[in-house]
C-alpha cells in the first residue's frame, strides 16, 4: 500500500543534517523525493564516516533513504532552467541556504513560485533571515550554546556548560521542519494556495526547551532563575554488577520503592512524604536511593521494581539496543541490502499507519544516480544529457 505522501512531490535542495531528515521524513511516507547535489562533491555528509562505499556515509545511508539524487550545477543558466522543469513538476522545494542565497542563485521564493504558484516553498536557516546572526555560518553546537541548552546541561558541581552529544538541534529542526510542511499541505488542500514556510534552527530549539528548561521564566515578574533542569540529577543508578534508571515521582511509586529496597522509614520521612518535597530534597532522595540499589544486581532489582509498580529500565550499550526484547519486538530496527553498501541496519519510520504505511522504499543513492532517469522524465534526451555531462552542467 502506499504511504500517506503518496503522490506528493519534493524537490530537496538542502545538505548536512536539518533539510535532509526532514525529506526523509516524507519521503519514508510515501513523497517522491529529489534530492539536488552539487557534481563531483554532493552533500558533504556523503564523506562523513566510514563506509564499504565511497560518498556513502553511515549517516548519509540513513538521513537519505527514499530520494532520488540528482546532481545539478546550479551556477550554469542550464542546469538552473533544468531545475525550473522539476519544479514545476512538485508540491514542495526545501532549500537550507544561508538567507539571500537562493535569491541570488535565481531560485528563491518568488521566482520559483512563478513556474508553480501553488508551490510550499520552505527555507530552513540557522537563526532566521534578520539580526545579527542571520549571516552567520551555524553547526549544530553553535544553536546548543546560543539556545541555552548548553547551560541547561552544565555541570551541576562546576557549572560548566556542556554539549548534548547528539546533533539534538539539526534533528529537532528537520523534525520541526517535517511537521510544518505536512501542515502546508493540508492548508494547500483546504485552500488551494501554497506559502512559504520560514523555520530556523533556533526558533525550534527554544521552543523545544521552554515547556521545562524556561518554565522558571514563564510567569514575568516571578521569575525562577534556579530552574529544575539545571537541579536535576541524572536518574542513574549503580547496581552491583551494572547500571539501572529508576523513578519515583508518585507516592504510590516512593512508597513502593521504599518498601522494596527495606526501607520503610523513609515514608516517615517529612522530607519525603510529598511530590514537592521529593523535588525540593531531590539530592538527598536520590542518594539514598543510590546507597539502596547498589546492594543487588540490575536484574534482581528491575524485577522486585517492577512488582512494585516502579518505573525502572536497564541502562542499555549500543550493542544491547539489536537484542533487547522490546526493541526487537517494536520491530524498530531493521535489516536489508543496500545496492551498493551490502547488509544495512537502520530504524524503520517511527510513525506507524495502517491505512497508507510508511517505509523504506529506496536506498540511499548514490552521487548523481539518478540524473538520467529524471531528466528522461523531463523529456531530455540522452544526446543532451550527455552533452551537459561533457560541460559539467550535469553529473
Amino acid at each position: 500500500m502506499p504511504g500517506p505522501l503518496e503522490g506528493v512531490r519534493v524537490i530537496d535542495c538542502t545538505s548536512m543534517i536539518s533539510g535532509p531528515l526532514a525529506t526523509q521524513t516524507l519521503g519514508d511516507q510515501g513523497a517522491d523525493v529529489l534530492k539536488i547535489e552539487v557534481p563531483g562533491s554532493g552533500d558533504l555528509v556523503r564523506h562523513m564516516g566510514r563506509s564499504p562505499v565511497p560518498g556513502m556515509a553511515p549517516t548519509f545511508a540513513t538521513v537519505n533513504r527514499n530520494k532520488r539524487s540528482v546532481a545539478l550545477n546550479l551556477r550554469e543558466d542550464e542546469a538552473r532552467e533544468l531545475l525550473e522543469q522539476l519544479v514545476a513538476t512538485a508540491d514542495v522545494f526545501v532549500q537550507n541556504f544561508r538567507p539571500g542565497t537562493a535569491e541570488r542563485m535565481g531560485i528563491g521564493e518568488a521566482a520559483l513560485r512563478r513556474l508553480r504558484p501553488d508551490l510550499v516553498y520552505v527555507s530552513i536557516s540557522g537563526f532566521g533571515e534578520t539580526g545579527p546572526y542571520a549571516s552567520k555560518r551555524v553547526y549544530d553546537p553553535v544553536v546548543q550554546a546560543l539556545s541555552g541548552l548548553a547551560t541547561i546541561q552544565a555541570d551541576r558541581e562546576t557549572g560548566r556548560p556542556r554539549m548534548v552529544r547528539l546533533i539534538v538541534p539539526d534533528k529537532l529542526t528537520g523534525i520541526t521542519a517535517a511537521q510544518a510542511i505536512t501542515a502546508a499541505l493540508f492548508a494547500r488542500e483546504r485552500t488551494g494556495r501554497g506559502q512559504h514556510v520560514r523555520l530556523s534552527m533556533l526558533d525550534a530549539m527554544v521552543s523545544f526547551l521552554w515547556h521545562e528548561g524556561m518554565a522558571g521564566y514563564t510567569w514575568m515578574g516571578h521569575e525562577a532563575r534556579g530552574a529544575r533542569p539545571q537541579l536535576a540529577q541524572d536518574l542513574i543508578f549503580e547496581t552491583r554488577d551494572g547500571f539501572i534508571t529508576a523513578g519515583t515521582v508518585s507516592d504510590s511509586e516512593w512508597e513502593g520503592f521504599a518498601r522494596v529496597t527495606g526501607n520503610p522509614q523513609w515514608l516517615e520521612d517529612e522530607r519525603f512524604t510529598t511530590a514537592t518535597g521529593r523535588v525540593t530534597w531531590v539530592k538527598e532522595r536520590l542518594a539514598l536511593m543510590a546507597e539502596a540499589l547498589r546492594t543487588r544486581g540490575s536484574e534482581e532489582w528491575l524485577a522486585v521494581l517492577d512488582e512494585a509498580g516502579v518505573p525502572c529500565a536497564p541502562v542499555l550499550s549500543r550493542d544491547d539496543l539489536l537484542t533487547h526484547p522490546q526493541l526487537v519486538a517494536n520491530g524498530i530496527i531493521v535489516e536489508g541490502e543496500h545496492p551498493h553498501g551490502g547488509p544495512i541496519r537502520q530504524p524503520r519510520p517511527a510513525a506507524r499507519f495502517d491505512a497508507t504505511p510508511a517505509s523504506i522504499r529506496r536506498a540511499a543513492p548514490l552521487l548523481g544516480e539518478h540524473t538520467d532517469e529524471l531528466l528522461g522524465e523531463l523529456g531530455c534526451s540522452a544526446e543532451e544529457v550527455a552533452g551537459w555531462r561533457a560541460t559539467g552542467v550535469v553529473a
